[in-house]
């Protein structure tokens, strides 16, 4: 029998393409993912299944507290190591008031440091707590508490002992700047990880912190991390606000941040596409 020459098989690809898929390039946003059939692509199903599951790790991951207290003494910053009422990662997902407060043994040393230190007064309480993404604050919280701690000293700013917090929540900041009676406070915590995003900080800033205050009496600053707002920005935006809530007397909803932002250079790798 003849043998027939092998035919070669043209295949094409069974995706089609997004015709925004050029933008994908300017953000690690989900678009533009183009569809096989009525699906999603193999890959791109694939990119989120990692993605949700990075997400997920961070939420879990717990934070090498000792390692940050080592680095945080290296600046020369007095370190307060404190804990929420959440005793464990557990605790703290399922209860979160529990995070919101300090547990018995953190209030009363914080209680004693007040008592020794009466004559102190505090313009700015620094708070470093693990948040939902104990990932973001080992990569970032670090970088921006020394700017942070260079442009308060610049402008005279008081800074208070850092307090580190173990399973720490947003409002527990309000606790420990009473405590230290401190006209206003900063807390660095992971957010809740976002599906391109599992190591996003967050800041969140209080004017005369109190036990009890509500969110709308907080102005957040948030997405600090590597692909979103950088830590010479995320420092400007905060000493905006510190230096209008000290003229205003407020923080919140009544405090707008209008922080004039200071001209983006558009050369080189990070240019922003919408500028002209």
């Amino acid at each position: 029998m003849a043998q027939h020459p092998e035919i070669p098989l043209s295949v094409s690809s069974p995706v089609t393409k997004n015709p925004w898929q050029a933008l994908r390039q300017l953000t690690s946003a989900r678009i533009a993912l183009g569809r096989a059939g009525t699906s999603l692509p193999t890959q791109a199903q694939l990119e989120f299944q990692l993605a949700h599951a990075a997400a997920r790790d961070a939420v879990h991951q717990s934070l090498a507290i000792e390692l940050l207290a080592k680095q945080i003494r290296a600046l020369g910053l007095p370190l307060l190591q404190l804990h929420s009422a959440a005793s464990d990662r557990q605790s703290y997902l399922q209860r979160p008031d529990l995070g919101r407060q300090l547990d018995a043994a953190s209030a009363q040393q914080l209680e004693h440091y007040a008592q020794q230190h009466t004559n102190q007064n505090y313009d700015l309480a620094l708070v470093i707590a693990d948040g939902l993404s104990a990932l973001a604050v080992e990569r970032h919280a670090l970088p921006v508490l020394k700017l942070i701690q260079e442009r308060c000293g610049s402008e005279g700013w008081s800074l208070s002992p850092i307090a580190l917090v173990e399973q720490g929540r947003v409002a527990i900041a309000d606790d420990i700047g009473q405590r230290l009676k401190a006209r206003m406070s900063v807390i660095l915590l992971g957010e809740r990880p976002g599906l391109s995003s599992p190591d996003s900080l967050g800041l969140y800033f209080t004017y005369n912190p109190q036990i009890g205050c509500t969110d709308a009496q907080r102005n957040c600053i948030s997405n600090i991390r590597q692909d979103g707002l950088s830590y010479p920005l995320t420092v400007h935006r905060l000493l905006g606000l510190i230096r209008e809530a000290d003229r205003r007397q407020c923080s919140g909803v009544t405090l707008k941040d209008d922080t004039q932002l200071p001209q983006l250079s558009t050369s080189g790798h990070h240019k922003n596409f919408l500028l002209p």
